[in-house]
């Protein structure tokens, strides 16, 4: 029997050294016996286009896309999914019949990873701090999930506003300078942003008034243990940290590109956690 066509895939984002997406594809090519490869490719904003036609023309399955690419490749798609549409963002690009689609399974793996560590969440109030592509997916999964009313903050307000408008959410919009008082009454706080990556800014919040059954979430994961998990830890806050995210998301690519639906094993996990700290 001949073997199987090789399918080839990569993520692509600027800087990319640090991405964790091989390691995840790699295990699960070998676990599931697929004919594939998965690697890192530097791209700039100002090569993405050129990156999005090397796709089709070196027949590629897809890629994931990661900053800063996202919320530019929308552009640059023959079709989205609604996931793509609602979230204003892409981070999974499948090619078929020399077409590019974009999905965004942000908000799929962010939900996945909040039943899997904290499943008694609540979404009576949920603080997300920041608006870029992935912020956007959590918020519309956390809506069609079930949250009832959200507080968005943003050094942009404006961006925030049309967050609230496009969504319908009921929610209010604050500014930076005023994100302290976003917290009072909150059932989860969820960083969406990527302060307190390695390499960036430590996300600057005093959780003082934050209820101390409130879940803290972060969607940054190196490292591993944020400053602001460690904050909410020491006080005795529930937290979610942002692996488990990443490891769901990564799912909906590879189903799509190689045909398998994978697990994330507690193997995976465990050897993500490593290569995270």
């Amino acid at each position: 029997m001949p073997e199987a066509k090789l399918k080839q895939a990569c993520v692509m984002g600027w800087p990319i050294e640090h991405s964790l997406s091989p390691r995840i594809m790699g295990y699960w090519i070998a676990r599931h016996g697929v004919n594939a490869t998965y690697n890192a490719m530097p791209v700039t904003l100002d090569q993405l286009k050129d990156a999005m036609q090397m796709l089709i023309d070196s027949d590629y399955a897809g890629c994931n896309l990661t900053i800063p690419l996202k919320e530019e490749a929308m552009a640059l798609m023959d079709s989205h999914d609604d996931s793509a549409l609602v979230s204003g963002a892409i981070n999974t690009v499948v090619v078929k019949d020399g077409k590019l689609k974009g999905y965004n399974s942000d908000g799929f793996g962010f939900m996945e990873s909040l039943k899997s560590q904290f499943p008694e969440w609540r979404g009576d109030k949920v603080v997300v701090v920041g608006t870029g592509g992935a912020a956007r997916g959590v918020i519309s999964a956390l809506k069609n999930a079930g949250a009832e009313h959200f507080a968005l903050v943003n050094r942009t307000p404006e961006r925030a506003e049309k967050i609230v408008s496009g969504l319908e959410l009921n929610a209010e919009v604050y500014k930076w300078e005023d994100r302290q008082q976003a917290l009072s009454g909150a059932t989860m706080l969820v960083n969406g942003s990527s302060l307190g990556m390695i390499g960036q800014p430590p996300l600057e919040l005093d959780l003082s008034t934050l209820p101390p059954d409130a879940a803290v979430c972060d969607l940054v994961y190196r490292p591993l243990m944020t400053p602001l998990l460690m904050s909410a830890r020491a006080r005795g806050n529930p937290t979610v940290e942002g692996l488990g995210m990443l490891l769901n998301q990564a799912r909906l690519g590879f189903r799509e590109w190689f045909g398998q639906d994978p697990d994330v094993t507690l193997e995976l996990y465990e050897d993500m956690r490593k290569a995270a700290a």
